[in-house]
């Protein structure tokens, strides 16, 4: 039979172990803000507002897009490739990539994500304008989109 003592420097020791592991977990982080809005011109296809969605754990961002363009047929769940690229505040790029959307019914908005990439702390992400922002491959098709405006309320920072 075992003692209080033991028994309760056991459970202490545990204790410390579970508060150590938890300290060390990598956790999500607070992307602020976590919705943005900005203009995008996707030529022939259209363009107009696009909601941006940021979410970040650890070093991996991931931003969902919902566009205001709209798909002349219907597209089937996880077939859209899509590139978002976005500009650092301190200069550079951060691009985010993915295949996957949602089913979109025919004259649906193009809804992309989560799209997923690597981000510091600290980063400040808005809209590029170097070149094409948001690149979409659909039923082998490519759409480039232009951003026309920085995001609204803000960049994201990470």
């Amino acid at each position: 039979m075992r003692s209080r003592t033991a028994l309760g420097t056991t459970a202490a020791l545990a204790g410390a172990l579970a508060a150590t592991a938890l300290a060390f977990a990598p956790g999500a982080y607070a992307v602020s803000p976590g919705t943005a809005t900005a203009n995008y011109d996707c030529g022939s296809w259209g363009g107009g507002g696009a909601t941006l969605t940021a979410t970040q754990s650890g070093t991996t961002a991931t931003i969902t897009i919902t566009s205001a363009v709209k798909t002349p047929v219907a597209v089937a769940k996880d077939t859209i490739n899509s590139t978002l690229t976005l500009a650092k505040g301190s200069g550079g790029t951060r691009v985010f990539t993915g295949t996957k959307n949602p089913a979109i019914p025919m004259n649906g908005s193009v809804t992309m994500g989560p799209l997923t990439g690597t981000v510091a702390s600290g980063d400040s992400l808005n809209s590029y304008f170097g070149g094409t922002a948001l690149k979409m491959v659909i039923f082998g098709v490519t759409v480039n989109c232009d951003a026309l405006s920085t995001q609204s309320p803000g960049p994201f920072v990470f």
